[in-house]
């Protein structure tokens, strides 16, 4: 199986399957290192932009790159949420409207990240956290991003990826293949997202060519920035 090119219809409803342990999961597995990946996403990508007033969340999830936005501005921030899982979506909505304070607005959007439905020159920054694994054509998405950015706008990026160490990808390799679909299945009572996780991170691009698909959709200044050993990575791109 090629899973890199499983049908949009069969990630969402295997993203469905285990929303609601989603975040659960999610913590268990990375140690919690998420958590502060997904404050240095927002931290490097509102570092490389001008002041964010709104924002597209692209495959937006259960809303926790929005939370982390929310708990480093102190300005009135209006939200983009994107995501092809309703399941998600509807999960985001619950947990910022308890979580966030009022003068921020929130817009949630069941679409796919390849055909964004906002217009030209629209949002400040995008976030795209653990989604660009899934989606088919990435060329696409990116040119999508591009178009509805803004002059000097910033796009920031964050996907699991694998270490470039010899021995630390041995190690990482034991981990997704044995350790994380077991754990995941454990948690989420679905074991086969687990193993897709596990080979859409083995099988996807890496992040030296990530930058060249960012930079022929016409973004210029690419800095890629290995977390943890390189089992996480962020990449920031400037319009």
């Amino acid at each position: 199986m090629n899973y890199q090119k499983s049908n949009a219809y069969s990630i969402r409803s295997m993203f469905s399957s285990i929303a609601q342990e989603y975040d659960r999961a999610n913590a268990i597995l990375s140690f919690n290192l998420h958590k502060l990946w997904n404050r240095r996403l927002v931290s490097l990508t509102s570092f490389k932009s001008r002041k964010v007033q709104v924002l597209l969340d692209l495959c937006a999830g259960t809303g926790e790159i929005t939370r982390a936005w929310l708990q480093q501005t102190k300005s009135p921030l209006q939200a983009y949420l994107l995501d092809f899982c309703p399941e998600m979506l509807n999960l985001a909505e619950n947990k910022l409207s308890i979580s966030s304070k009022e003068q921020h607005k929130f817009n949630f959007i069941h679409a796919n990240a390849e055909n964004i439905p906002l217009s030209d020159d629209f949002v400040d920054a995008i976030t795209v956290a653990y989604g660009v694994r899934n989606v088919h054509n990435l060329d696409q998405c990116f040119q999508e991003s591009f178009r509805v950015l803004k002059p000097e706008g910033c796009l920031g990026i964050l996907e699991l990826t694998s270490p470039e160490n010899r021995f630390l990808k041995m190690l990482h390799q034991f981990y997704l293949k044995v350790i994380l679909p077991r754990m995941g299945g454990l948690v989420t009572k679905n074991k086969k997202a687990y193993e897709y996780l596990c080979h859409s991170i083995q099988e996807f691009v890496k992040p030296c060519q990530i930058k060249e698909k960012l930079l022929k959709a016409g973004f210029n200044n690419v800095t890629i920035h290995p977390q943890w050993f390189g089992t996480a990575t962020i990449i920031i791109a400037k319009k």
